[in-house]
């Protein structure tokens, strides 16, 4: 069963990744606190959350249509990816982070509570000649691991 829930460092109640209408794909995020974005500058939003993928699915991180336009803040990325062994890894207990760029020549500010972007929940499937150069490594790490 996918989850979302929050990490170990966070201690109080946090508004967990929710979808605002039925037929919405993907499930908001929330900022844990006001954040504020300096100009030409490159700032990782951390959400307090993680989600416990099978181990088929994939969550895809995607900016808020809205951000570019009204807020000047772009996915560094394009996309995040979040694959399900990052859940729980011992180096940030899987926490899920944005990576916003703030293109604008100003200082931008999203408020606690306002949302960051969304989560899209996929299933993947793998190639008939699939390989994994090693089957047996477990990650350990966090944020951006598997490219080390």
């Amino acid at each position: 069963m996918v989850k979302f829930e929050k990490v170990k460092r966070i201690k109080e109640d946090i508004k967990l990744p929710e979808r605002s209408t039925l037929n919405s794909a993907g499930y908001d995020f929330f900022a844990l606190e006001d954040i504020i974005f300096n100009p030409n500058t490159i700032t990782r939003v951390f959400t307090g959350v993680k989600c416990e993928l099978m181990p088929n699915q994939v969550l895809i991180l995607a900016n808020r249509s809205s951000n570019p336009s009204k807020k000047g803040l772009i996915l560094l990325n394009g996309i995040g990816v979040v694959d399900a062994d990052y859940y729980g890894n011992p180096d940030n207990d899987g926490e899920i982070a944005f990576e916003f760029y703030n293109m604008l020549d100003e200082i931008v500010e999203i408020k606690k509570g306002e949302k960051l972007g969304q989560g899209l929940i996929l299933k993947f499937d793998k190639t008939e000649d699939d390989f994994v150069s090693d089957p047996y490594k477990i990650r350990v790490g966090g944020f951006g691991s598997t490219g080390k």
